[in-house]
This record gives C-alpha cells, structure tokens and sequence, in this order.
C-alpha cells in the first residue's frame, strides 16, 4: 500500500513541506514519484520516518540521523535503544516533575500557615537533575566551544564566586516555584 505525502503528512502531524525536505536531502525519498508529480511512500518509508522523528525527539541533528539510517544497522536494535533513551528521559522528567511538586508543597505550607518559606531539605530542590559528568558529555559533544569557555569561567571561580552562584541558583528555583504556586503565567514578565 502507498500512501501520498498528504496523507503520511497527517498520519504523522510533520508539514509537507518537511516530507519535501527530507526528501531533497535524501533522508526520506518516496517510494515513487506518480506521473501527477506526486510523491507516494510505503510501509518501510514510513517505519522510516517514525525513526527520524524519534532520533529529533533525542535531538539529534539530520546529518546525525542520516548516518545511523545509512549505516544499515538492524531496526529492531535501533528501535529497542531509542525506547531505552525515551525511558530514561520520561524517568528523569518523572523524578523532576516530583522534585517541583515537594517543593510547591512546601512553598503552598509556608504561605498556608502565613510563615516564610522554608525549604526542609534543600538538596531536594535539585533532586532529578543530571549529574554533572551525564550533563557534560552532552553538552562537551554538542557545543564544544561553550563548553571549554564555561569550564574556564568556573575554574576562575573563587570559592566565594561559587559560593554565591549557588545561593543565587537556589534563590532563582524558589523563585520559579513561587511563580508556579501562584500561578504566574509564563509570559508574565516577572
């Protein structure tokens, strides 16, 4: 069965416009060209395209993706690592979404009883977030450039720099909380 690039494009919510990218670029061809000039996909294109749209979920560029598509490499081990990575991002989302959820309990506690806000355990404030060295693979492959500017800056840091840093860090999450347990819309400029 083959399906028009109408159709593939609103089984999949990608524009046309985009299918006709992937295609010029040679990520996505069609399966046929019709002689209306339309272009037809099959089965394996679109098994294809579920592909490329989880690999930009995982923010890979289209080169990126592109070489894993070439490289032959079974769909099934490829499907298999992309589910792992999607379950390890919707765990840590998951560990995030409770970390912001104990702090507005404690932000909505302090404001109830008509107290300051009091963090209980601060530490949890940055419970889900990646450890550093996770964090800096990734942006170390990604942007290198920014990534040896930061590191120079942090090594210039005194320990009263970092000191400071982090209390205005810690500052900036309560702050957001408080925003949330408000309900400050996002395009408020606070």
């Amino acid at each position: 069965m083959a399906w028009s690039i109408a159709e593939v494009a609103r089984m999949s919510k990608v524009t046309s416009r985009t299918l006709r990218h992937y295609d010029e670029i040679g990520l996505l061809p069609p399966a046929w060209i019709g002689s209306n000039g339309h272009r037809y996909h099959e089965e394996a294109d679109l098994l294809r395209l579920q592909q490329i749209l989880l690999m930009r979920e995982l923010d890979l560029g289209l080169r990126e993706i592109q070489a894993v598509l070439d490289s032959r490499r079974d769909q099934v081990a490829v499907l298999r690592e992309h589910q792992q990575r999607l379950l390890a991002g919707r765990d840590r989302l998951a560990t995030l979404a409770r970390t912001v959820g104990r702090t507005i309990a404690e932000l909505e506690e302090g404001r109830d009883n008509g107290k300051m806000t009091k963090i209980n355990k601060p530490e949890n404030l940055f419970e889900g977030f990646q450890a550093p060295s996770e964090a800096e693979a990734v942006v170390r492959e990604r942007w290198p450039q920014a990534w040896e500017q930061t590191r120079q800056a942090v090594e210039a840091m005194t320990s009263d720099d970092t000191e400071r840093w982090q209390r205005e860090v810690t500052a900036q999450m309560i702050r957001m909380a408080e925003f949330m347990v408000a309900g400050t819309p996002v395009s408020d400029p606070a």
